[in-house]
């Protein structure tokens, strides 16, 4: 039997899948979508590319992710076995170290956001927030 919790994290998914990031992922590839951009890991089974929007805050070179779903979401199961991710902020990609931050206050954490919007997004649909770290290489040079 299926818990309250269980159905709320899979109508989610499937609302974010199928309804809400086809355009959020356009929109953050072009760098029109402030707060927001595309995590690209490797995938846990298969090593192909996937490629998720999420909201991203950042401090100099560390950037804070607060995973709706936890470790329910695939991005996250993702980088715990991948952790070396790519990050496209605005419209160039970085390289990046992630990690899952067990002890972190994923509510205050998400209170750091520039984006109220995303924070009450993320409070509304969320399920489980966790907190995830990534350590940003420094860019490139042209």
């Amino acid at each position: 039997m299926t818990s309250g919790t269980e159905r709320k994290r899979e109508r989610v998914r499937r609302m974010q899948r199928y309804l809400l990031n086809p355009p959020m992922k356009g929109l953050a590839w072009s760098g029109l979508l402030p707060g927001y951009v595309l995590i690209e890991t490797r995938g846990r089974r298969t090593g192909k590319r996937r490629r998720n929007v999420v909201g991203l805050h950042t401090e100099g070179d560390v950037g804070w992710i607060v995973a709706e779903q936890g470790r329910h979401a695939g991005y996250v199961r993702n980088l715990e076995r991948h952790p070396d991710v790519r990050v496209r902020l605005g419209r160039h990609w970085r390289h990046a170290r992630a990690a899952v931050i067990d002890d972190d206050d994923a509510h205050a954490r998400l209170a750091t956001f520039t984006q109220p919007g995303h924070a009450a997004t993320v409070r509304s649909f969320g399920t489980e927030l966790t907190t995830v770290r990534l350590e940003l290489a420094p860019p490139r040079s042209p």
